[in-house]
């Protein structure tokens, strides 16, 4: 294959857009150890894992054979092949055209690099005006009542647009920049009279970077009440909204030590959280989270804790993003900042460590989904209805694993009582709601509702009818799984004497003087009415099947809790834990 000649652009592109433990993890089983991913080393026999992948850098060492280089150098080992080849194979994967013999995809690659450079040169005037003593002076006073310090603004290279129409235009024309491309980048804008005026002006201006150091994008915050409030870069060869996050630059190796990512709505929020000392935040800039964000966010952190803004809008972003980051394998978990309109405003009234007590005790997922239900409808019903929408909420938002725990949530934050909500359960699953006459509202009947059987019942009355069952499904219904006393003793007898049953006269012989026994036969009699053998095993494999799932909920409220107790102490999650968390969830889902 022929030789390919490629510019660093491109190569930065794929090693951007690569996920490199994605990568060897398809080659080698890793497993997640602090901020790296460990595995046994393919280059070598080993039986203790020695080869080590630093996600958050972008490479890979064996501390055995001492091999360890990039994703291009991995690839290249791995597969015996040359770099081109592996360029290839990489590029491939994630999209990137590099062959050299498309002159068009050379082009695409060459004004993203003279964009990049557009943008550099801006990002280096605004942050050079903002420090200029009088041409900066108002964006300096406004960065000082905002709380926002010298060391934040050289942080961020935060930078300030003159209220001029020419002075970017003069500053990239004196540095030899087509000026239609930088108006392609967002800095300028056609005039009308010909040429070109500056975009942003009289604004402070917040540069967003891409995770391998290029500006990619800018926020304009106006200084006054000027509208609209930002003016933010759109689509562009280099940039698309929804993509990239705000600040990840500076906070991937934070929130791959933690393991856990703060996420806000805005600039200024972000920069006020990393100034406050909570390096790991990002900021998804004004809208709920996408797939792409979140997939780039999985790539340093598992965990994220959102805390966007009080209002409709940003209780309706977190709701929304809480979904896609689950969607995308990301544990969410959201804060709220009492009496303040943003995370920002908050830290500037209540500190840091206040700050860092929400983060402490953060609201779990259906938390959160569950309050933003009640707050929408739950103050606008009378107690009997009310009822009956919580259990309908808690069974929507919840897994079953967790029903009793969110009904005494939910109970507690409506004022009713959990029982109420139990009964409503069998009113829902009916479909049936009616309000019993003398009530408060707070007790409800379905009148002429015969008891709903239970499991014990079911299985008595079934081999009551067909006993020869009973030695069919002697050992898949084990007599401990029977809650009641009376109902255990019965079945374990019927067990015992399994083989001589064929008729409901022999069942009732098996207790001949027992009239305790006979007395509970009795009661399940025609509880249940089947209309033959394979109607009847149809319900008993049902039963077998709930157990199953029982066990199944217990064991991820085991899981649940043992997640949980991780979090609080800020301890990693194993990956194998999460795993099983994951697939029990599924197999509930699936009912």
């Amino acid at each position: 294959m022929s030789a390919v000649r490629v510019d660093d652009g491109v190569k930065r592109e794929i090693l951007a857009r690569t996920d490199i433990g994605e990568v060897i993890g398809a080659y080698v089983s890793l497993r997640k150890r602090g901020n790296d991913l460990v595995g046994l080393c393919p280059f070598h026999g080993e039986k203790s894992p020695s080869f080590h992948v630093h996600p958050d850098r972008g490479f890979f060492k064996c501390f055995g054979c001492g091999v360890g280089g990039d994703v291009f150098t991995f690839v290249q080992k791995h597969e015996n092949v040359g770099f081109p080849d592996a360029l290839r194979m990489l590029a491939k994967r994630v999209g990137v055209e590099i062959e050299n013999e498309d002159p068009r995809a050379a082009r695409v690659r060459s004004e993203r690099e003279a964009i990049y450079h557009a943008n550099d040169i801006a990002r280096t005037w605004f942050h050079r005006m903002l420090l200029d003593g009088r041409i900066g002076a108002a964006a300096r006073a406004y960065c000082e009542q905002r709380g926002i310090t010298a060391a934040t603004i050289e942080a961020f290279a935060l930078g300030f647009a003159p209220d001029g129409w020419d002075g970017l235009v003069d500053e990239l024309r004196r540095n030899g920049v087509d000026l239609e491309l930088a108006a392609k980048a967002g800095l300028l804008k056609p005039s009308q009279r010909g040429g070109f005026y500056d975009f942003y002006r009289n604004r402070l201006m917040i540069p967003t970077l891409a995770t391998t150091g290029e500006t990619i994008a800018f926020g304009g915050r106006a200084l006054g009440d000027a509208e609209p409030k930002y003016l933010n870069t759109s689509t562009t060869p280099v940039y698309t909204k929804g993509r990239y996050l705000f600040a990840l630059n500076v906070a991937r190796r934070a929130a791959a030590r933690e393991d856990t990512a703060i996420v806000v709505e805005g600039y200024l929020d972000c920069i006020a959280v990393h100034q406050a000392g909570f390096t790991n935040a990002v900021a998804a800039l004004g809208t709920a989270f996408t797939p792409e964000q979140a997939r780039e966010l999985r790539k340093v952190a598992s965990r994220a804790i959102l805390c966007f803004d009080a209002d409709a809008a940003g209780v309706e972003a977190s709701l929304k993003s809480i979904d896609v980051l689950a969607t995308e394998g990301i544990a969410a978990f959201a804060i709220r900042v009492p009496g303040a309109k943003d995370p920002d405003e908050f830290i500037r009234a209540n500190g840091a460590d206040a700050f860092r007590a929400l983060l402490d005790k953060p609201l779990t997922a259906t938390q959160v989904k569950i309050d933003a239900e009640i707050e929408r409808r739950g103050n606008r019903m009378e107690r009997g209805a009310l009822a009956r929408w919580a259990e309908e909420t808690i069974r929507r938002l919840s897994s079953p694993a967790e029903y009793d725990r969110w009904r005494t949530y939910a109970a507690g934050r409506l004022d009713l009582d959990p029982d109420d909500l139990r009964r409503a359960r069998l009113m829902v699953e009916t479909g049936h709601f009616t309000r019993g006459a003398g009530t408060n509202g707070s007790r409800h009947v379905v009148p002429g509702t015969i008891e709903k059987p239970t499991f014990e019942r079911e299985v008595l009355s079934i081999v009551l009818d067909e006993p020869a069952l009973i030695a069919e499904y002697a050992e898949r219904i084990p007599p401990e799984r029977f809650g009641s006393e009376r109902f255990r003793r019965v079945w374990d007898a019927l067990r015992t004497h399994a083989g001589s049953l064929a008729q409901p006269s022999d069942v009732f012989a098996v207790f001949a003087g027992d009239d305790d026994a006979a007395a509970t036969l009795a009661s399940v009699s025609g509880a249940v009415r089947l209309a033959d053998s394979d109607d009847r095993r149809a319900k008993l494999d049902r039963v077998v099947a709930r157990f199953a799932r029982d066990d199944a909920e217990r064991r991820y409220r085991e899981l649940d809790g043992e997640m949980t107790r991780l979090f609080e102490a800020d301890r990693p999650i194993p990956d194998m834990l999460r795993a099983e968390l994951n697939a029990l969830s599924s197999q509930l889902k699936k009912g």
